[in-house]
């Protein structure tokens, strides 16, 4: 049985009039933003491209980030208007936390007055600066310092001085540690007779101090430090006379010694404690008289001036 033509008609012109219900439909709900949405997989296609520099990343709002590890551990540096300004704060970053030879993505030698600038400072105050934008500016600072005084000043603390004996400036080549600031502030070091001066009956401890006077900056003094256990004393042995006599040491003058208040980091941006890190020495002179016969006791051993 064959359907009606008429019926068959009837059914095509539903068919037309739903579709043309189902479009206008879509017309009237759709906006011009859901009508240019793109597509998630679109978005994507489209992210901001990961920058050629090292330790940049881009970020959503079109800015960039720098970050740099530390022990495994994300540092963040903040968030820069540019690549170049990011990158710049990942190479300030990497020179304080891995020294003048870490990778850069501005290569070239490392100013001396910037590192001594940053190896002053905690890492954490580095970082801080870096976030806050003020590092440019506080670098400034530091490089007036240097215009001014001639020198980067690095912050110290106090260990311990002492003033020096007649045996202290005369031929025995050797000044005494007092012991509670030995024991304190240099590292272990063996027992040896005083009148052993092999190098193969105790192995030497070198201690390095930089020159903390005012027209001694960049020279590093470097003295033998032992135990003698005949006198029971801690003493700075070799190299002691050459500074007795380059800065003109009396009796009665003060030794003062003293580090830097933050640790030093080298190249493999290892931290090192104890007789690696940076101390310093200097001295201050008693006023002088053209008949100065004062005579000032020699001191035992376990004494010596105290921190104020």
């Amino acid at each position: 049985m064959q359907a009606s033509p008429h019926i068959t008609s009837n059914c095509v012109h539903g068919q037309v009039v739903q579709s043309y219900r189902v479009l206008l439909t879509v017309m009237l709900t759709s906006t011009p933003e859901t009508a240019a949405a793109p597509s998630p997989a679109a978005s994507a296609s489209r992210a901001a491209p990961a920058s050629h520099y090292k330790g940049v990343v881009p970020q959503p709002n079109g800015r960039w980030g720098a970050q740099i590890y530390d022990r495994h551990t994300r540092v963040w540096l903040g968030t820069f208007p540019d690549e170049a300004t990011a990158a710049r704060a990942y190479d300030v970053a990497a020179l304080r936390f891995r020294g003048r030879d870490a990778a850069a993505n501005f290569p070239g030698p490392a100013d001396a007055d910037e590192l001594t600038f940053l190896l002053a400072r905690p890492k954490a105050e580095v970082v801080d600066m870096l976030r806050k934008h003020t590092y440019d500016h506080e670098l400034r600072q530091g490089l007036r310092s240097v215009a001014a005084g001639g020198h980067m000043a690095v912050p110290r603390v106090a260990m311990f001085e002492k003033a020096v004996t007649p045996s202290d400036v005369g031929r025995l080549n050797r000044l005494v540690v007092p012991k509670v600031h030995a024991e304190k502030h240099f590292p272990p070091v063996m027992t040896m007779s005083c009148d052993d001066d092999d190098d193969a009956a105790a192995p030497p401890v070198l201690l390095a101090f930089e020159d903390g006077d005012e027209g001694g900056k960049g020279k590093v003094w470097r003295f033998r430090y032992s135990y003698w256990s005949s006198s029971q004393s801690y003493v700075l042995t070799r190299g002691w006379s050459r500074f007795v006599r380059e800065k003109g040491l009396a009796a009665g003058d003060t030794v003062a010694f003293s580090q830097a208040a933050t640790a030093t980091t080298t190249t493999d941006g290892e931290t090192y404690y104890g007789d690696k890190r940076r101390m310093f020495i200097e001295c201050r002179k008693r006023k002088r008289k053209d008949d100065d016969s004062v005579v000032v006791d020699d001191v035992p051993p376990h004494a010596g001036a105290r921190l104020q």
